[in-house]
């Protein structure tokens, strides 16, 4: 008798606790759709990292859905630059799909195909509560598509002044959280290798910055510095702490901002004080320095 060699494909897994990485209650087919598991249940080295890292986000944002939902009864949170929407399906996931509250995911982002798509998934998947809208950052400030008040706002490594468009867009709609992880920042580090013959007799420290790799690397450093100061001056306490997960990128600095009422005049003094001592004045309208200063006033 002839012996059949060919292995039969590996069975899907019947639940998540077959997999150990997985938490409870998760979606297989979902995380599939993802390519977050392979088509026979498996986690690669590459999804595996990637589920670390949005389990990562995921503890820091948890608490933030509990606090808005303990307060209002129910959640709306903003996701910039959603890309494939990772993070926005398995917050849904793990989160929001077995609340009845209204409480609803908007996902942002510029590429129309990657919006058909995460529609498509989301009408599969009966996750009736996430909208996908093809818009920038700054359109989505202005557009009737979205609610006039939001609770959560998440960026995660929105682009050059994609992530201060957030913020922007975070401020106007009175979130009382973000969630932030900017990316590459080149505005700031333009204007300080624009005005580095101007200042470099001015003080030694523009030492920091003569380099050109320093001029990159500074002007990242302290841009991050001024969104903080911003966030402060508009009364929000911030922490800032390195995510985890991320190793294989540069970026991996997360701003975690909450609405407090705090005290804005020290932060906005420091503001305009750091401006000036690097150079960045004309930057000012970028960090509300104007308005901020007179406000305080």
């Amino acid at each position: 008798m002839k012996r059949n060699n060919k292995s039969a494909a590996a069975p899907l897994p019947s639940t998540v606790t077959d997999i150990p990485e997985i938490k409870p209650g998760q979606s297989v087919a979902l995380l599939q759709e993802l390519h977050i598991l392979t088509r026979d249940g498996k986690l690669n080295q590459d999804s595996r990292r990637k589920l670390k890292q949005v389990y990562h986000l995921y503890q820091f944002i948890e608490p933030l859905l509990q606090d808005v939902r303990a307060e209002k009864g129910a959640v709306s949170l903003v996701d910039h630059g959603a890309g494939k929407s990772y993070l926005g399906f398995i917050l849904y996931d793990l989160f929001f799909k077995g609340l009845d509250d209204g409480s609803h995911i908007y996902g942002i982002e510029t590429r129309e195909e990657l919006v058909q798509r995460s529609r498509e998934l989301a009408a599969k998947f009966g996750f009736a509560g996430m909208s996908f809208l093809p818009l920038s950052v700054a359109e989505s400030t202005t557009s009737s598509e979205l609610p006039e008040q939001i609770d959560i706002v998440t960026a995660l490594h929105a682009c050059n002044t994609a992530t201060d468009d957030a913020i922007d867009f975070a401020l106007k709609k009175r979130a009382k959280h973000m969630v932030l992880v900017p990316c590459c920042q080149a505005e700031v580090a333009s204007v300080l290798r624009k005005n580095k013959g101007r200042d470099l007799g001015r003080s030694a420290l523009t030492e920091i910055w003569r380099h050109p790799i320093h001029t990159r690397e500074f002007g990242s450093q302290v841009t991050n510095v001024l969104r903080c100061l911003q966030l402060e001056a508009h009364g929000y306490q911030v922490n800032v702490t390195e995510l985890v997960g991320w190793e294989h990128s540069m970026k991996n600095e997360l701003i975690i901002a909450t609405y407090k009422n705090l005290p804005r005049r020290r932060p906005t003094e420091r503001l305009q004080e750091v401006l000036h001592t690097v150079g960045l004045e004309e930057l000012g309208h970028r960090f509300y320095a104007e308005q901020l200063a007179e406000s305080a006033q």
